[in-house]
């Protein structure tokens, strides 16, 4: 079984293409927004299509606010972007990887 730091001759050798501080903060930060079960139910919702806050908020029986305290949230990490319809702000999906990342764990949990 191999890992990222292999023994050579007693001593450590660092692994290729070693993460910089500015990609460790952004992955670590985007497992932080998918380790919150609101934010993963507000992904996936979006995952089927573009919703308003209100959409959210009654379709997950939620208060509104606790919608837009996590859609700001996940708006930060641009997981998601919005776009202004007369007075509405509709939310959509804006990482397809993260997107695919968070449908293969739903996968992998609902068929253990």
């Amino acid at each position: 079984m191999g890992s990222l730091h292999e023994k050579n001759e007693g001593n450590t050798k660092q692994y290729k293409n070693q993460l910089d501080e500015e990609t460790l903060f952004i992955v670590s930060q985007t497992f932080k927004a998918l380790s919150e079960p609101t934010r993963i139910k507000i992904l996936h919702l979006l995952a089927e299509r573009p919703h308003s806050v209100n959409e959210i908020a009654e379709r997950l029986e939620m208060l509104q606010s606790t919608v837009s305290h996590q859609l700001s949230f996940l708006k930060n990490l641009r997981l998601v972007k919005y776009k202004r319809e007369g007075t509405t702000m509709i939310y959509s999906c804006d990482d397809a990887h993260v997107m695919g990342v968070l449908e293969q764990m739903i996968d992998h949990a609902q068929h253990h």
